[in-house]
């Protein structure tokens, strides 16, 4: 495509710098000229670059410190840097155009409330301390709201902020505790950190757009709020933009393809909520922390749970996951102590790193076939853990994935299995392991430190213990040693309470 004369002067009114419009002359022979062409200023000048603008009429000024000129043609002005309401009034001209009226703290002390048609954003701490504002109405006009500038303002029960608003200022609304209402529209890009803080009368708020900036929190400590409405639209949630410790619900829309990294963070209030299956990945810390959750549905689509997705989770007692999931985070259930039961399908190939660690209440648990890798401490300090069924023990594990559980008693090993690898099943107390034919070996370690392991069946099947295989077994009184046994390991009952027979 070639550009004609004005699809380039259009393209070098973004240009922001006199050498770029120099340049462009200089380089292609066919746009000399395009400076001359200009009717304004685009970028602000001097008085060398002046020269190069001979026809200008309309004179814009960018910046306070811009050089200003009068001379030529220029029979207009437009000022675009912020002006006060006040030196607006004082210094405005037929010939001069304000782009940037701010209504400011002084305006409102001289002007009063109401907000003139002519301003455009209302500035920092505007209405600071308004204890007689009640209610306010915000003209089209104003585009911006700074920070502070509802600070404190104790009668406020309501305002509406009008759909040409780009952004909402750090702390705007801190510290309205009669503030009952609000809807954010969609031309919202922007919301300062701690806007709503302090608003303790909050119980309801509209939000038409979050994927506004935000790098800290926006809701903090607002005891009433109890449902936020999340836009239709949105594909992303960030937890960040909507952490509210005491709201106990979130309508989620089927837009949302993603619940992001702290989602809903800290909502202790909240106790159940309903995901779409439109969703499919769950970031880490999801739920962190959501104390009185006590129920929440995985839909299909979801693949993976992320690190400490359910972390502290402290009213769960029971969850499904779908046999879509094929990986569980680290520390995914960390701390979920009233989590009784729950079901691993057979889709899983990974628990993570304390996966389970002080999950007090899970009595039992199955661990598929399909889970060749399996965290250290994953099943940490399970106190109330009786019984484990583990499918499959030729997993990855550096370390020890059961410690310091005082009620495991028993550990059925898989049918399918052919060594015993002792590290991936350390228990102190755990008195019976019931060992299928389908073993030929228990490998080095095997029994180590199994301190209540009273008595041990041993298959015929099998014909080497490994070294240690039985070191520290202080309670084993009785053992039978097949015959198929050809090879007994290093200190293979070293420290053991059985008798030689």
């Amino acid at each position: 495509m070639k550009l004609g004369y004005n699809e380039i002067m259009i393209t070098s009114k973004y240009f922001n710098d006199i050498n770029d419009f120099i340049n462009l002359e200089i380089g292609v022979k066919r746009f000399q000229g395009n400076i001359e062409r200009f009717h304004f200023n685009p970028i602000p000048l001097n008085k060398y670059s002046r020269k190069l603008f001979p026809n200008i009429e309309t004179f814009h000024i960018y910046n306070k410190k811009d050089e200003i000129f009068k001379d030529g043609r220029i029979f207009k002005q437009v000022i675009w840097y912020p002006v006060n309401y006040s030196k607006y009034l004082k210094k405005k001209e037929k010939w001069s155009i304000y782009k940037n009226i701010e209504y400011t703290y002084q305006d409102r002390n001289t002007y009063g409330t109401t907000i003139p048609l002519e301003v455009k954003s209302l500035g920092y701490k505007c209405f600071k301390y308004c204890s007689s504002l009640t209610s306010i109405n915000i003209p089209t006009t104003i585009n911006e709201i700074g920070d502070c500038c509802f600070y404190k303002c104790k009668s406020l029960k309501s305002i509406n902020i009008p759909s040409p608003i780009s952004e909402i200022g750090n702390r705007c609304f801190e510290g309205c505790p009669t503030l009952t209402s609000i809807n954010i529209p969609s031309s919202i890009t922007s919301i300062g950190d701690g806007c709503f803080s302090g608003c303790s009368s909050l119980t309801s708020m509209n939000i038409d757009n979050l994927q506004f900036i935000s790098e800290k929190r926006i809701l903090m400590n607002e005891p009433v709020l109890v449902s936020i409405k999340i836009p239709e639209n949105l594909q992303i949630i960030n937890g960040k933009n909507i952490e509210k410790k005491d709201t106990n619900e979130f309508i989620i829309p089927s837009s949302i393809t993603k619940l992001g990294k702290c989602c809903f963070y800290g909502c202790s209030s909240l106790k159940s909520i309903n995901l779409p299956s439109s969703i499919n990945e769950l970031g880490d810390h999801c739920f962190c922390g959501c104390s009185s959750l006590t129920y929440i549905n995985i839909p299909s689509s979801i693949n993976e749970l992320g690190y400490c997705c359910f972390y502290e989770c402290t009213s769960l007692t029971s969850i499904n996951i779908p046999s879509s999931v094929i990986e569980l985070g680290d520390h995914c259930f960390y701390g979920c102590s009233p989590l009784i039961s729950i079901n691993i399908p057979s889709s899983i190939s990974k628990l993570g790193y304390c996966c389970f660690c002080y999950c007090y209440s899970l009595k039992s648990i199955n661990i598929p076939a399909s889970v060749s890798e399996i965290g250290n401490w994953c099943f940490g300090e399970c106190s109330s853990l009786t019984s484990v069924s583990v499918d499959n023990l030729q997993f990855v594990s550096k370390e020890r994935i059961f410690m310091n559980e005082p009620e495991l008693i028993s550990i059925k090993i898989p049918d399918n299995l052919e060594i015993i690898n002792g590290k991936n099943i350390e228990k102190k107390d755990t008195n019976e392991f019931i060992i299928p034919s389908s073993i030929t070996k228990l490998g080095k370690c095997c029994f180590y430190g199994c301190s209540s392991l009273t008595s041990i069946n041993i298959p015929t099947s099998i014909n080497e213990l490994g070294d240690h295989c039985f070191y520290g077994c202080s309670s084993l009184t009785y053992i039978n040693i097949p015959t198929s046994i050809n090879e007994l390991g290093y200190d293979c009952f070293y420290k053991c309470g059985v008798k030689k027979n």
